[in-house]
């Protein structure tokens, strides 16, 4: 039965998918297709109920015996019972999370959501009614949740479940920024700690996957700087958990 030597997660609107692609481009790696669909295996209660067999024919079963096998489930960064799951059924799996600046992040998902029909709110005034709205989300978006423009960057709280299960060193965040500014080195990162030969080639022509249409629309500047003082605490606290080397953001 072939189960996934690693999976990806991470913030919505901060690269995972880009990173997806990286990936099924290395001759080494088995990636769970297609890319949409996700897989939210260990998220989804009634997926789960269906038992590592199934998930094993659905996904991996074509898998070459000497590739690693991967999979893209986004929404996992958000879910302790799927930390837990993880941690019980993959003990050898590695975790790969994606991270972006949680303020611009904010801003990208409200242009997703807006472009996609579902935010007919200022940003101001989306950003007042979160709470409200995420307390009436129906069944059809408790796992998108178009609204979740800050709490999906309480980046600390999210990942603390995941150290909490898992050792550290099975644990590698990254951030979306250095998709843009730095792909090659972010790709030998990450075939290096996966255990593959680094391809920094293989991010040539990758571009960005899954943009918003609408980035270049500017955030006003009084709205920025207010989500940036809310978000200090959070971005201190993984600071304190993630360390210097994962950097900060201002």
């Amino acid at each position: 039965m072939r189960l996934p030597d690693f999976i990806i997660g991470g913030a919505p609107r901060a690269g995972t998918t880009w990173l997806y692609h990286l990936l099924a481009r290395h001759p080494g790696v088995h990636m769970a297709a297609p890319v949409r669909p996700e897989p939210k295996f260990f998220l989804v209660d009634e997926l789960y109920a269906r038992g590592l067999e199934h998930y094993s024919q659905a996904w991996f079963a074509a898998a070459a015996p000497a590739k690693l096998c991967g999979e893209k489930s986004s929404n996992y960064l958000e879910s302790a019972a799927a930390a837990r799951r993880i941690a019980r059924d993959l003990p050898g799996a590695r975790l790969v999370f994606a991270l972006r600046d949680p303020v611009a992040r904010a801003w990208s998902n409200y242009l997703w959501s807006r472009m996609n029909g579902m935010e007919g709110e200022t940003f101001e005034r989306a950003l007042e009614l979160e709470e409200e709205r995420e307390r009436s989300l129906d069944a059809a978006q408790r796992f998108s949740r178009p609204h979740a423009y800050f709490s999906r960057g309480l980046y600390a709280d999210l990942l603390q479940p995941w150290f909490d299960c898992l050792p550290r060193e099975r644990i590698l965040c990254v951030r979306f920024e250095d998709i843009l500014e730095r792909p090659r080195a972010l790709a030998e990162r990450l075939h290096e700690f996966l255990g593959l030969p680094p391809r920094a080639a293989d991010t040539e022509d990758l571009g960005v996957v899954n943009a918003s249409g609408a980035e270049s629309a500017a955030i006003e500047r009084s709205t920025r700087q207010a989500l940036r003082r809310r978000y200090e605490g959070p971005n201190r606290r993984l600071a304190a958990l993630l360390g210097p080397e994962f950097g900060s953001w201002a």
